[in-house]
């Protein structure tokens, strides 16, 4: 799975499903105590879970960069590769 971002323990993914597509964009995220996958749009929270610290980071790290993440889910969703984006500082 395409990495796009580290900071702060947290790995942010990102890749297209081979077969059936998602309906709706959205990105992986791994640290040492959860998993989770969030929606572009709204931040939600499709699947796993996250202690609240790290939800607010990933929320902040993708409010500033929610037109990079669309693009890269654009660019997997038709062959291509991602490209990194700035970790949050």
């Amino acid at each position: 799975m395409p990495e796009l971002s580290r900071f702060y323990g947290l790995v942010i993914r990102m890749f297209a499903e081979t077969g059936e597509r998602h309906h709706r964009p959205h990105f992986h995220v791994v640290s040492g105590s959860g998993e989770a996958v969030f929606a572009i749009d709204d931040l939600s929270i499709l699947a796993g879970t996250l202690p609240m610290r790290e939800r607010r980071l990933v929320e902040a790290w993708a409010e500033l960069h929610r037109l990079e993440l669309l693009d890269n889910w654009a660019r997997l969703q038709s062959g291509g590769r991602v490209a990194p984006i700035e970790p949050l500082r």
